[in-house]
């Protein structure tokens, strides 16, 4: 595993570095070599000093990412009053033992042996040491870290539960992690990705309940990836088995809960620094309809809104499409009374129900993408407001009917009670393939698409786990648990083994 994490260091620093692997015991020299690895950048901060009067050395550290006054407090006036004597009386060979040990008062120090090991841990933050008469490099934590501060989610808003959520600092949010997950089998891997940002990752989970070869297959995908990522949306895209599909293939969240309910069911959570966001894998389709909230919340309550999703979520993908398909190819099959009702609604509209169907839809997208872009406190007006003048103004001009801006509605509704946005985004694309199947061949398009769906879904995988598990393959004791949330009465502890705590 080092190995691979090992490829994912920048090559123009390690093509630079391999020319010069180790450090000299001449400090001039290993100056110059540094600056040349480092292209004399100017915001490279660099100090030299005499440790204990005595030893030249020389500090480097990158502005902005290092906190000056660390460096000031807990390096240099620990090496500039370091005894003469202590020094003298010492190997320089064990000189970077005594400085470490004894000296300097940093929590994090390190000792490398070649360029390409010290030159990552200076760009993240950390402070450099080179001493004459010594071929190592010293590397300190001196980290500036700055970042927003803990905040409610706002794209997965919370009626009952935690109101954290993730932000931009990858310690912060293992630290929400650790919060929770009070078991030293919470294993935490940290990593850098990409070529040139080299940016930070860490892989969680709970060492136990994750199968060790889910871990080894998320590490190595990771290994594999060479392209620079600063958002967890394009480390999703290059772990996905089928990057032809539509459909997620990894679940997102900016709920630390959240993260720890799926850690607790064996799963492996990725996180990004710089995104608020964290990826969890393995994900199968009855999960991305499921709410935390769920958990929160009294079991017939959470039933019966998990069977309302379910609804909705055929109804968002269904709605248009049927009633295209029964006013054009069937109309026999619908009740006298409302095919009546429904003609003379339709009665001046000169497009077909198709193209009702599909300028309403578009307008609703134009709508729901212009009310995410505007600024907040006017987003959802337009959206609101537009929606209503474009139905009135549609209806009054005889564009489309009444009955057409009711299904519209009611369909977009149904798409906003599914709690996971990118299976909501992949559900209106679906919407628009069943509406040109029924256009073609009415319910028979309906049911052949219905099944090519179907069939795709089968046969997708997510990290070697099938997606429409517990529907296919079959499973009819998780049914009960994906569909209706059990009482936890009924349900089982982690391993199988009941509580034997007993009141005193």
């Amino acid at each position: 595993m080092k190995k691979r994490l090992n490829r994912l260091v920048s090559k123009s620093i390690l093509e630079k570095a391999q020319k010069n692997p180790s450090p000299s015991f001449d400090l001039e020299i290993n100056i110059s070599t540094f600056r040349q690895i480092i292209a004399d950048s100017n915001d490279v901060g660099f100090r030299r000093f005499m440790v204990a009067q005595t030893v030249p050395a020389a500090l480097f550290y990158i502005k902005g990412l290092t906190k000056v006054e660390t460096i000031e407090r807990e390096v240099l006036t620990p090496l500039l009053r370091c005894p003469k004597e202590t020094l003298e009386r010492t190997p320089s060979s064990e000189w970077v033992n005594l400085l470490s040990q004894d000296v300097v008062t940093v929590t994090e120090l390190s000792v490398h042996e070649t360029y390409e090991q010290a030159i990552p841990s200076l760009l993240t933050g950390h402070s450099l040491i080179m001493l004459e008469g010594v071929d190592k490099l010293i590397t300190l934590s001196t980290k500036k870290i700055e970042h927003r501060s803990i905040e409610e989610p706002e794209s997965e808003v919370t009626i009952r539960g935690p109101r954290d959520g993730f932000i931009e600092s990858l310690e912060t949010n293992i630290a929400l992690l650790r919060t929770r997950i009070i078991n030293p089998d919470l294993t935490v891997q940290v990593g850098n990705i990409g070529q040139h940002l080299k940016n930070r990752y860490a892989i969680v989970y709970i060492k136990g309940l994750c199968k060790s070869e889910l871990v080894d297959e998320v590490c190595y995908r990771i290994a594999c990836i060479n392209e620079d990522v600063q958002e967890t949306g394009a480390v999703e895209q290059l772990l996905q088995d089928e990057p032809m599909t539509i459909f997620p293939q990894l679940s997102h969240t900016e709920r630390p809960d959240k993260a720890v309910s799926e850690m607790l069911k064996g799963k492996v959570v990725i996180l990004l620094n710089g995104s608020p966001f964290a990826l969890m894998a393995p994900v199968k389709l009855s999960e991305l309809l499921n709410s935390p909230e769920d958990d929160y919340q009294n079991w017939v309550f959470s039933s019966l809104i998990r069977l309302l999703r379910y609804l909705a979520l055929f109804i968002s993908i269904l709605l248009p499409s049927i009633y295209i398909a029964l006013t054009s190819f069937h109309p026999g099959l619908i009740p006298t009374q409302l095919a009546l009702s429904i003609a003379a609604a339709r009665e001046g509209v000169p497009f077909p129900a198709f193209l009702e169907a599909i300028f309403m839809e578009i307008a609703i997208e134009l709508l729901r993408e212009a009310g995410v872009r505007l600024p907040r406190l006017i987003g959802s007006t337009v959206g609101i407001v537009g929606g209503l003048i474009i139905g009135e103004a549609a209806v009054r001009a005889g564009i489309v009917s009444p009955i057409m801006v009711i299904v519209v509605a009611l369909t977009a509704i149904a798409s906003f009670v599914l709690p996971a946005y990118s299976v909501s985004i992949t559900f209106r694309i679906l919407r628009f393939l069943m509406m040109f199947a029924a256009a073609s061949l009415g319910l028979y398009g309906i049911i052949l698409v219905y099944i090519a769906i179907n069939i795709h879904l089968v046969g997708l995988r997510s990290f070697g786990e099938y997606y429409m598990t517990p529907f296919a393959p079959l499973k009819l004791k998780s049914w009960f648990e994906v569909i209706v949330r059990a009482p936890f009465t009924s349900l089982k502890p982690q391993g199988g083994q009941k509580n034997e705590q007993k009141m005193p």
